[in-house]
C-alpha cells in the first residue's frame, strides 16, 4: 500500500509540475519575442492585481461582526497597519506579511 501511495503521490507531483510549467511557458510560444501583447492582455496585466487584492478584502472582512465583541478592532486596526506599512515602504509583501502578523497578535494576545 505504501508503494502505490508514493507512486500516486510523485504522479501528482509530475503533472502538477508540467501544468506549472506549462502555464509558465505558454505565453512565450503564444506570443514569440516578435509578436506584440494584444492590448486586452496587457490591460489585464494592469487592472486585474488590483481586482483580485479588492476580492481578497471582501473575502477577509466578510464575516466581521461589528455589533459584538471585539467590535471589528482587530480587523481594522490590521487594515490600517497594511494601508500605513504600504503607503510608508511600498512593499506588497511587506504589508500582507505585516498585517497577518499584526492581526494574529491582536487577536491571540490581546482581543482573546
Amino acid at each position: 500500500m505504501l508503494d502505490g501511495f508514493r507512486l500516486h503521490s510523485a504522479a501528482l507531483v509530475a503533472v502538477m509540475a508540467l501544468v506549472t510549467a506549462g502555464l509558465r511557458f505558454l505565453p512565450f510560444l503564444i506570443f514569440g519575442e516578435n509578436r506584440q501583447t494584444p492590448k486586452l492582455i496587457t490591460y489585464l496585466g494592469k487592472v486585474l492585481p488590483y481586482a483580485i487584492m479588492a476580492m481578497l478584502v471582501v473575502y477577509c472582512l466578510k464575516s466581521v461582526t461589528p455589533l459584538e465583541y471585539p467590535y471589528a478592532l482587530p480587523e481594522l486596526i490590521s487594515c490600517a497597519v497594511v494601508v500605513l506599512l504600504h503607503i510608508w515602504k511600498r512593499n506588497t509583501l511587506l504589508s500582507i506579511g505585516g498585517g497577518t502578523a499584526c492581526y494574529m497578535l491582536l487577536v491571540q494576545v490581546i482581543f482573546k
